[in-house]
């Protein structure tokens, strides 16, 4: 059975940090892309940040660009989100999701229809 689990959420000051991190079991984590996406009251879900299976390339939504970084560890099956230069914009649910990609450098994917499996997320609240 597939399970990701998310951690590290929780209320932050405007301009604070948070290192979100994803679990990983079932799943033969190193033959997925992963991916951060995120879900405010009111709003559709959308793209955060992505990973390629080798973690060499990385895609980010322009509005996270420079202030957020995402990184995977596949000895640890683990995925993290450090966000950095929080605003209030940015709070929102943030789920985690893996896409299954043939090549170990393909990109991983901004649209979440090509992911196939998701975590139940974890809240991230930005207090300005």
């Amino acid at each position: 059975q597939v399970q990701l689990v998310e951690s590290g959420g929780g209320l932050v000051q405007d301009g604070g940090s948070l290192r979100l991190s994803c679990a990983a079991s079932g799943v033969a984590f190193s033959s997925y892309a992963m991916g951060w996406f995120r879900q405010a009251p009111g709003k559709e879900r959308e793209f955060v940040a992505g990973i390629s299976r080798n973690g060499g390339r990385t895609d980010y939504a322009d509005s996270v660009k420079g202030r957020f970084t995402i990184s995977r560890d596949n000895a640890k099956n683990t995925v993290s989100l450090q966000m950095n230069s929080l605003k209030p914009e940015d709070t929102a649910v943030y789920y985690c999701a893996a896409n299954r990609r043939l090549y170990y450098n393909d990109g991983p994917g901004t649209a979440d229809a090509l992911y196939d499996y998701w975590g139940q997320g974890t809240q991230v609240t930005v207090s300005s």
